[in-house]
């Protein structure tokens, strides 16, 4: 019998030091959790008995995953087959990593590292609260390749506060001569209730012009391209056969199981998250999860829709009718009758994808299938 194949993700919500831009899951300053909740989240993979399925990826995020000791990531791993594992990738940051960190993930099955930089500034590092500079940031890399790591993704953003264009193009054309497999380029989003929101009401730093910031954009995109990086998703770059197995499941709407705080699961058409609450976790996690939906046909069709078109290459039409049946272009006449109209997306008898303009209005385009 053939088992369901899904992807993991694992939540490591624990920091050095929380950067003023971040609003996800996660906390400084609470070292004393941190035994307590590894074997918590050890307890959650247990009872979840993941031997009925067949783990094809995972993704070990946060917070900062190598912040904590690497022995509880190793103990952790230990607990899931990786025999099938296409992908195991783990979320490291400089300033929180050592080789034996590093040896510890390799022989634990980890096969890719990604390492969160942000910028080649270290002006603007300090600007947005990272705990490193780009020379840590270069010790981390050659480290990484050291060991034996051969798939590294490099995280960078844009649209940062005091960032120029001149600070983009350094940035990439350094990160370049590294040739890591993956780039992953972020546009800073100010959310709520973050250090960076508070510095920039009080006048501390200036937001820098929407146009200024999808000037930088453009510069990354072409740059890469003529680097021979392959864009694959808005925000994704890769050589080729290396872009993320994880994140390409989840926009191609594969099922997906989240262990630890404030993780999330997509499993039997139900979306559902544990609790955000560190207390409530620890106490008891199965009794402080949240079902969000179950999903219809038609919010499931949807959604497909939604997740496909972040991918630069579209909705391909023949799998959209393999898994529903219905052609797309039939079902959702109105809707891209409207964006076709407005420019955002093309329309073939193959694929269904974002024009250029519909790249830089994405939001727009997303919202029609909400």
């Amino acid at each position: 019998m053939n088992k369901k194949k899904i992807g993991v993700y694992i939540h490591i919500p624990f920091c050095k030091q929380k950067c003023y831009y971040c609003d996800f899951t996660s906390f400084q300053n609470c070292n004393e959790y941190i035994e307590k909740y590894v074997e918590q989240l050890k307890n959650e993979i247990i009872k979840q008995n993941l031997s009925e399925y067949e783990i094809s990826t995972i993704y070990i995020g946060g917070g900062t995953p190598s912040y904590i000791d690497s022995s509880y990531i190793v103990k952790i791993l230990k607990l899931i087959n990786l025999k099938e594992a296409k992908e195991v990738t783990i979320e490291i940051n400089p300033g929180t990593i050592t080789e034996e960190k590093l040896e510890d993930y390799y022989n634990a099955g980890i096969n890719r590292i990604s390492i969160g930089l942000q910028s080649a500034n270290n002006k603007l590092l300090k600007t947005i609260g990272r705990i490193h500079n780009f020379e840590e940031f270069m010790d981390t890399y050659k480290l990484a390749r050291e060991v034996g790591f051969k798939n590294i993704n490099v995280d960078l953003m844009i649209g940062l506060p005091n960032q120029e264009l001149q600070d983009v193009e350094e940035g990439i054309n350094k990160i370049a001569e590294l040739n890591p497999e993956h780039i992953s380029v972020y546009s800073l989003i100010i959310e709520e209730n973050t250090k960076i929101e508070e510095l920039l009401n009080k006048g501390s730093l200036k937001e820098i012009p929407e146009e200024v910031e999808r000037k930088m954009y453009w510069k990354v995109k072409n740059r890469l391209e003529e680097l021979g990086y392959k864009h694959y998703e808005i925000s994704n770059f890769a050589k080729l056969g290396c872009e993320s197995k994880h994140n390409m499941d989840c926009w191609n709407q594969k099922e997906y199981i989240g262990f630890g705080l404030d993780a999330h699961s997509y499993l039997n058409k139900k979306r559902y998250s544990n609790t955000g609450n560190l207390k409530k976790y620890l106490e008891n996690v199965e009794e402080n999860r949240t079902v969000h939906e179950v999903q219809t046909m038609e919010n499931e069709k949807k959604e497909y829709m939604l997740l496909g078109l972040r991918k630069i290459d579209g909705i391909n039409i023949q799998n959209f009718k393999n898994k529903f049946v219905d052609n797309p272009i039939y079902l959702y006449r109105e809707e891209l009758n409207k964006l076709v109209m407005d420019k955002l997306v093309n329309v073939d008898e193959n694929y269904i994808k974002l024009t250029n303009k519909g790249i830089d209005l994405a939001n727009l385009v997303w919202e029609e299938f909400v």
